[in-house]
């Protein structure tokens, strides 16, 4: 696989296809990825997972996977650890990853409470490049920049092919990108910032973090822990928030001395 750019260590594409859309209450079914190393190596893999809870019929129309069709599979918690040794150490990419998939991911590892994080990783986004060159989506990415159709739109693993051979075409097809991951991920930054888990509660500010939701959106963690205490310890509670938040929310409370 010819990328044009210098990789460094492994650069991994992967793609997602779930029971729904939402991040805290979704599972994953599939997972296509691949993963190219310096040295021109090439591993392609796709797994099914049994999520253990029904997909919604609207996901199904779109991916056509049915609870029979993983009813048989293993659950995304006991391949979770091979999958963060699989991914150690590598660069990620993918279409809608900075927005969806990396969420989305990030969550099924932490109910498996398996170490995962993207700090000092680069992050590459087709999409956040191509909606910032030609706003519209991988299908018409692949008309654009193949010059050919996307038969194989959602199904993970030939999201994933059309995703890569599209990057390649962007590189070519835009003199003006940065030639080097840590300018692309810098690029898809700008357009698309990803703050990871706290970014799900918080807006990351240079005066503090700010909630994102529920009754004190809008307000200062720090206000919120000297004016409502109670409020974050019912978070704390919660069983989908990530150590990420649970730490930021505990390091306000200690902050009052609690």
């Amino acid at each position: 696989m010819d990328l044009s750019i210098p990789l460094d260590r492994p650069l991994v594409f992967f793609d997602l296809e779930t029971t729904g859309l939402r991040v805290g209450a979704d599972r994953i079914v599939e997972m296509a990825l691949i993963r190219v190393t310096p040295q021109g190596d090439v591993l392609e893999k796709v797994r099914r997972f049994n999520p253990e809870i029904p997909i919604d019929p609207e996901a199904t129309a779109v991916h056509g996977i049915r609870d029979e069709d993983v009813a048989d599979e293993a659950p995304f918690r006991t391949r979770a650890r091979s999958l963060a040794q699989l991914l150690d150490g590598c660069d990620i990419a993918g279409f809608n990853i900075r927005r969806f998939d990396l969420p989305m991911l990030e969550a099924e590892f932490a109910r498996a409470e398996v170490p995962f994080d993207t700090q000092g990783r680069r992050l590459i986004d087709m999409q956040t490049i191509f909606h910032r060159e030609e706003p519209r989506d991988l299908t018409a990415a692949a008309r654009f920049y193949l010059k050919r159709e996307h038969p194989e739109a959602h199904t993970a693993l030939g999201d994933i092919r059309t995703t890569a051979a599209v990057l390649s075409a962007q590189m070519d097809r835009y003199p003006g990108l940065p030639r080097d991951l840590d300018g692309l991920h810098a690029y898809c930054d700008e357009h698309s910032p990803y703050d990871g888990p706290l970014g799900q509660w918080f807006r990351v500010t240079e005066e503090g973090l700010i909630l994102r939701k529920g009754k004190h959106e809008g307000t200062f963690l720090g206000d919120v822990a000297r004016d409502d205490a109670p409020y974050l310890e019912w978070i704390l509670r919660l069983d989908d928030v990530r150590p990420q938040v649970a730490a930021a929310i505990r390091n306000a409370l200690d902050g009052l001395g609690r």
